[in-house]
């Protein structure tokens, strides 16, 4: 299976083709003879947003192409090109500078292809020239960890369970020579993880829970520790709190939190930041058996909070809860978190744009601006104080379901998440959807990665500067 092309970016240019940048209604008559501008006109190329025309050379082959850029050009559209373009090697026209560069990134990001399950021959693709000046592997690094996320979630349940997303945890471990440790099974309980195991106790043997972590550069004690965790449920059928057929059609993208962190600290690893990196993983299934956890229980956490249980489709905030409390453990000085959380985010902002969460100003713009910067985009939503009572409980500490007055479902699940989360440092949480359920050319349906190249940067900027 190969899901992105290892030379979608390319630094020979000999023999390549140009893609000709065209704002809406631009002139044409500087892109070659008349006869392009006939051609144009011929099939109503007026550069609309993503309007893609294929320009004939005088022998029969091809001689460009000319590419919609609107009013503006937005460098994202690029990745529309890698799924449009004929096979071949295409270098743009019309761009240049960080312009050039983010959409030559997003070219390689629209290289992605989930083709594990179909039987049809591999199909040749578009390649093009990286700008002058640009870092291609680093930018293949970047839309590597992409395709990694987006593969795991892509991939179904039945071949990614928990054991298989450890295997992906200790083939990326191997690769930066970083440590690796797993707690599974009834072992959790033995290790005071007690929410990992009472959410994933139900599945089959074979699927048992687990808790991954990974260490890297950890006896460096002169650099500061940055700490991923990744929501893992690798299906949620919502427990005994069962979903309904539409609710639990995609749910084996329900470790697309897992994916996103292992993906990222890949990142990291391979980018040499100056940090010290944990990542950690409860890769769980919300399955249902004689031994599921109930709604009315109460759970112990790591953390000693007791947690009363209103609803067992609630579970990706328990499993967080303890790994949230061990990344706490080793004191880091960043801790971000990634889970499909809720729906309540989608109603709030839709798929594409995941909601942010923290209590720092500073990380907080920190992250909205690399995202702007990468076309990766965060929106800030409030951790309100006001909701807190919501998740109060008769018997316990805490409650997973918020009393339903709250109604902001996205923000109390953060104020949960937030009890549990590092003392140390600052904290943020990203509730995304890891999914795209609109088809179109660059942007396949099914898994995305959201908020990772953000985050990236953000940690590039942050650590490579020397803070």
């Amino acid at each position: 299976m190969s899901v992105l092309h290892p030379e979608s970016l390319v630094t020979r240019a000999a023999g390549s083709l140009p893609v000709h940048i065209v704002r809406k209604d631009g002139p044409l008559d500087g892109l070659g003879d008349a006869a392009t501008a006939a051609w144009a006109g011929a099939h109503d190329f007026t550069g609309k947003t993503g309007q893609l025309l294929v320009l004939p050379g005088g022998d029969g082959k091809l001689a460009g192409a000319l590419f919609g850029a609107g009013d503006s050009f937005d460098p994202s559209s690029a990745r529309g090109l890698a799924a449009r373009l004929p096979a071949g090697l295409w270098r743009l026209e019309g761009v240049n500078g960080a312009e050039a560069e983010a959409a030559a990134l997003a070219f390689a990001l629209g290289g992605y292809r989930f083709d594990r399950y179909r039987a049809r021959p591999a199909e040749a693709r578009p390649q093009l020239v990286a700008p002058k000046g640009m870092d291609v592997p680093a930018a293949l690094r970047i839309a590597a960890a992409c395709a990694l996320a987006r593969e795991m979630v892509d991939t179904p349940a039945a071949d990614m369970g928990p054991l298989q997303i450890e295997t992906i945890a200790r083939e990326i471990a191997s690769e930066s020579k970083a440590s690796v440790a797993v707690t599974e099974g009834e072992a959790l309980l033995e290790a005071n993880y007690p929410a990992i195991h009472a959410v994933g106790r139900a599945a089959s043997p074979a699927r048992q829970p687990r808790l991954i972590e990974i260490g890297w550069q950890l006896d460096r004690t002169d650099l500061p520790l940055v700490a991923l965790v990744g929501k893992g449920v690798v299906f949620d059928s919502g427990g005994l709190n069962i979903k309904g057929g539409a609710g639990m059609r995609n749910m084996k993208k329900d470790m697309g939190g897992a994916a996103h962190a292992l993906a990222l600290g890949r990142l990291v690893m391979q980018s040499k930041l100056p940090v010290r990196l944990v990542v950690l993983v409860a890769a769980v299934e919300n399955a249902i058996s004689a031994d599921s956890f109930r709604p009315g229980d109460v759970l112990n956490s790591r953390k000693g909070l007791t947690i009363e249980i209103g609803n067992t489709d609630a579970e990706g905030r328990l499993i967080l809860a303890d790994a949230l409390c061990r990344a706490g453990e080793h004191r880091p000085d960043l801790t971000l978190d990634f889970a499909t959380l809720t729906g309540a985010a989608r109603i709030a902002l839709g798929p594409d744009l995941p909601p942010l969460y923290t209590d720092d100003d500073a990380l907080a713009a920190e992250l909205l601006e690399a995202g702007r910067a990468v076309h990766d985009p965060l929106w800030r939503m409030p951790l309100w104080p006001g909701y807190r009572t919501a998740l109060d409980s008769e018997l316990a500490d805490v409650r997973n379901d918020p009393a339903a007055w709250a109604q902001a479902g996205s923000v109390t699940a953060a104020l949960f998440l937030q009890r549990f989360a590092p003392e140390t440092g600052v904290w943020a949480h990203m509730d995304i959807f890891a999914w795209n359920p609109r088809a179109r050319p660059g942007w396949p349906e099914g898994g995305a990665a959201q908020a990772m190249r953000a985050c990236h940067a953000m940690l590039t900027q942050r650590y490579s500067a020397g803070r």
